[in-house]
């Protein structure tokens, strides 16, 4: 019989060679719903597509006959050394995926030296990230439609030591996440199929909901009623909390709460970057929120090249949206990104095997832009620039 390639169906984490690998084990270890958490796009899902299809489009171009057996891939990030270009990135209900999935991402970061970003909406109290987790912390802050939740959050996110905050502007309207929506019949209430489904996958059920109790957003209770704060219900439940009022005068208002490290997560235009930078803002993230926002919207490595030129060495520029292996990082270091948010290719890992699952993602990424760098005839990050890369 000839030799025939055939699809990964281990479960075995140590057998898995890459985030799509990883991706494969974690959409068998976790129910249906929770998965499309993670998975899932707005409406379309060509801003999903579209995210990838931007960064395949690029194509790198080798430099040859140079010593590259010095290379490392440290960069400095708000002037502290991060062991390698990248930052995971804010995701909620981390604790529907692994329990305490919040402080086993951390808790990566850390041994890796890299920063995490805790969300708005996870599922451990920032306080207790932060005893726990150590390494460098930085806290997402989404401003809900009582305001005293955003001021209560920064404060005690300075209290706690936190040392960015990154103010997530793209969902003053909540995105039209069909395909999760449709794991559920009302508002926080999963359909028979739905609860079948969780019931067909004992061992996430005892550890995720049956051993530790029903996965809360643990930063908002004490301003919702107990059934708004479940995160049962995933995109369902969210979307009356956000706020469309926020606006540019709402970073004066912020900075008068916060003292450290900001950064505006959801710029994509130039003019908007400009703003930001005019502001007084310490960094920005181009980012379309994974595809799960406004769909047919750019992808952020489309317009990362006008926004360094534009903004040249005002901001510390932060990219993510779409980034599964170590050639897409270092598409956009190249391009001027300093650093990128990984958010998705962690989950997988985080779903498939807990924390030694996100160790395992993170060493992949790693041990591919350290290839990736070798070559392309560098030995660091600052060797890297818009000739090494053709847009086909």
């Amino acid at each position: 019989m000839p030799w025939k390639r055939r699809p990964f169906n281990s479960l075995d984490l140590a057998r898995a060679l890459n985030i799509a690998q990883l991706r494969e084990i974690a959409r068998r270890r976790v129910p249906g719903f929770a998965f499309e958490y993670v998975e899932g796009g707005a409406e379309d899902e060509v801003t999903l597509r579209g995210n990838r299809d931007a960064l395949e489009r690029l194509r790198l171009i080798p430099q040859t006959l140079i010593d590259t057996s010095a290379r490392h891939q440290r960069i400095a990030i708000f002037g502290r050394l991060a062991n390698a270009p990248l930052i995971i990135a804010p995701t909620g209900l981390n604790g529907m995926l692994h329990p305490q999935g919040d402080l086993a991402l951390a808790r990566a970061a850390a041994r890796l030296g890299i920063p995490f970003t805790l969300s708005t909406l996870s599922t451990t109290r920032l306080e207790e990230l932060a005893t726990r987790a150590g390494g460098r912390l930085w806290l997402q802050l989404y401003v809900l439609k009582e305001r005293a939740i955003a001021r209560d959050i920064v404060q005690r996110a300075g209290a706690a030591g936190y040392e960015a905050l990154v103010f997530t502007t793209d969902a003053n309207v909540f995105g039209n996440r069909e395909w999760d929506r449709r794991s559920y019949r009302a508002p926080g209430r999963p359909t028979v199929r739905t609860a079948l489904d969780m019931l067909r996958h004992p061992r996430w059920l005892w550890r995720t909901f049956v051993t530790p109790g029903m996965p809360r957003f643990r930063n908002l209770e004490g301003y919702l009623p107990p059934s708004a704060t479940t995160a049962l219900g995933g995109a369902t439940v969210i979307p009356p909390l956000f706020e469309p009022t926020i606006q540019w005068d709402d970073i004066t208002w912020i900075r008068q709460l916060w003292r450290g490290r900001l950064l505006i997560k959801g710029v994509l235009s130039v003019g908007d970057a400009e703003r930001a930078a005019a502001l007084g803002c310490d960094g920005i993230v181009l980012s379309n929120h994974g595809g799960r926002q406004l769909d047919y919207c750019v992808a952020p490595i489309e317009v990362l090249p006008d926004i360094r030129r534009a903004v040249g060495q005002r901001l510390t520029l932060l990219i993510d949206s779409g980034f599964r292996r170590g050639t897409d990082v270092v598409k956009a270091l190249a391009l001027g990104a300093q650093a990128v948010m990984i958010g998705r290719a962690t989950l997988y890992g985080l779903a498939a095997g807990g924390e030694p699952g996100v160790d395992r993602a993170l060493a992949m990424l790693t041990t591919e832009i350290d290839r990736v760098l070798g070559q392309l005839g560098c030995n660091s990050i600052t060797e890297l620039g818009p000739q090494l890369v053709h847009d086909a």
